[in-house]
């Protein structure tokens, strides 16, 4: 008996036409990554559900716009990085989530932190509509929520959110040392209240610190070269070239 293959999933002409023009990043990319972002883009819609909450609609062509957003920083990992979860919660606006923690003396506290996006381990991710079109509005600014938390993915996927994605052993242990040099140096520029190029929160925890560099990766790459030539690279090496590189 003769199986039929599905048809591998697609987004339409129109639909990637407008995601790539009202997306910096990906109209900047050269057309082979753009075609290779165009068929990662359409996996992503196939796999995950996007779920907009608190009264927030999304048009097809804002879904397609996110789903993009999610996988540029997929282009040399590949759709791997989409293993261990299954949707995308989308609210209109910055939104508050409980915190608990229990010290070593045994005292629990509480608190609320408002915040622009979170990737939970095997849960969803989770982003903030209107953050998402504030790096839109400013590409170049350093910041961007959806691969930011995409980079959360990535982390978790070898078990651990530590700061360090799945690597070959070799540079695994290269990239371990020389981001852990590199965040303990900027922790100290931290702590001393010195003026950093790259925002504070990246001194938050190693994971952090990787996935703040990677939004400098992809909006302020040269920023990123300038303040931390040896983890621009390895980011490079790991993303591809940044679509806000400066043209050879």
């Amino acid at each position: 008996m003769r199986r039929f293959r599905r048809p591998a999933p697609f987004v339409e002409d129109a639909l990637w036409q407008t995601a790539s023009a009202t997306t910096p990043w990906v109209d900047r990319l050269a057309p082979p990554r753009a075609q290779a972002l165009r068929a990662l883009t359409a996996r992503f819609l196939h796999q995950k559900t996007i779920t907009p909450v608190a009264g927030l609609a999304l048009d097809d062509a804002q879904r397609v716009q996110l789903a993009a957003l999610c996988c540029l920083p997929l282009l040399e990992f590949g759709e791997g990085g989409l293993r261990g979860w299954s949707q995308l919660i989308v609210y209109p606006d910055a939104f508050r989530v409980h915190r608990t923690h229990t010290d070593a003396a045994g005292v629990l506290h509480e608190w609320d932190d408002e915040l622009a996006g979170e990737a939970w381990g095997a849960g969803p991710l989770i982003l903030s509509w209107a953050d998402v079109q504030a790096d839109l509005a400013e590409p170049d600014a350093g910041f961007c929520v959806a691969v930011h938390e995409m980079a959360h993915k990535l982390d978790v996927l070898d078990g651990e959110m530590d700061g360090t994605p799945p690597l070959p052993r070799d540079w695994h242990r290269q990239w371990a040392r020389d981001f852990q040099r590199a965040y303990d140096d900027f922790c100290m520029q931290v702590d001393l209240e010195t003026e950093t190029a790259i925002d504070p929160y990246a001194a938050e925890a190693p994971e952090e610190f990787f996935a703040v560099t990677t939004e400098y990766h992809f909006s302020a790459p040269d920023l990123l070269a300038d303040a931390m030539p040896i983890v621009a690279g390895h980011l490079r090496r790991f993303y591809g070239v940044s679509p806000f590189a400066p043209s050879p």
